[in-house]
């Protein structure tokens, strides 16, 4: 039996990168997944197709996750689409490189709106899709939030904050059958991490692989298999962890 049969879930994010391939392993594992995207309409579809053809279930819903309206729209959506939730991954991201002096309003505001506030909406309306049965909250961090980087000052807050919600919030829920945990990965081959710079050969992904004991960047189907194991009742007894998935980058 696959391990996450019949579960419902909304992964954020999910046109690209890591949060594709949660989609991915997620349905492949049994799931019937809500591949969620801001803009990228032709990555979400992508997504959907490659699990409709494996003999998964999937379907792309747009939603701003900073935007309660959209939030709302949703799970909705997923309701009417699957029925009650059973895991939801907070991916979606937004992460920009600048140094201090050049950190603005605006800049502020984007990073803290879709890396902390969307997930609070998020987790806000998943605890109505839950219902009484409870559910399962995976947050994607980042390695960053030990481990500030220099130029990513806003990023890195971010995602010390959202380490900080899990904590609180596994207190908070445990009682309601309710299970957050974070993923923390180090640095991953995706889309997004090459606009940013960080391409193959690059000075920055050799600094990067030079500090992982494993000898490479991670790939996005290694943060994916663990976001499996702790969305299965494999995890059952793990609430309220911060686990690093980094190659040995980032020593907790």
């Amino acid at each position: 039996m696959k391990n996450l049969e019949n579960k419902v879930a909304v992964v954020t994010g999910a046109s690209k990168g890591i949060g594709a391939s949660i989609a991915k392993h997620f349905a492949a594992a049994g799931a019937k997944v809500v591949v969620n995207y801001a803009s990228s309409k032709e990555g979400a579809d992508r997504v959907v197709k490659e699990i409709t053809e494996n003999g998964g279930l999937a379907i792309a819903v747009q939603a701003d996750i900073s935007d309660e309206a959209d939030v709302i729209r949703l799970f909705q959506e997923t309701d009417k689409a699957f029925g009650a939730l059973d895991i939801l991954v907070n991916n979606a991201v937004y992460q920009g490189y600048l140094p201090i002096e050049q950190v603005s309003a605006d800049a502020f505001h984007k990073h803290f709106n879709v890396n902390v506030l969307g997930p609070i909406l998020t987790i806000q309306a998943s605890l109505k899709a839950f219902g009484n049965k409870g559910g399962n909250v995976i947050n994607i961090s980042s390695g960053a939030s030990k481990y500030p980087l220099p130029g990513a000052s806003l990023y890195s807050a971010t995602k010390a904050a959202l380490d900080a919600i899990t904590i609180a919030l596994s207190k908070e829920l445990g009682a309601k059958n309710i299970r957050i945990n974070s993923i923390l990965p180090g640095a991953t081959d995706t889309e997004g991490a090459n606009s940013a710079g960080v391409t193959p050969g690059s000075e920055y992904e050799k600094m990067f692989v030079s500090k992982t004991p494993l000898g490479r960047r991670g790939l996005p189907e290694d943060i994916a298999k663990a976001a499996v194991f702790l969305a299965s009742d494999d995890a059952a007894w793990i609430t309220g962890e911060q686990i690093g998935v980094s190659g040995g980058m980032y020593g907790f």
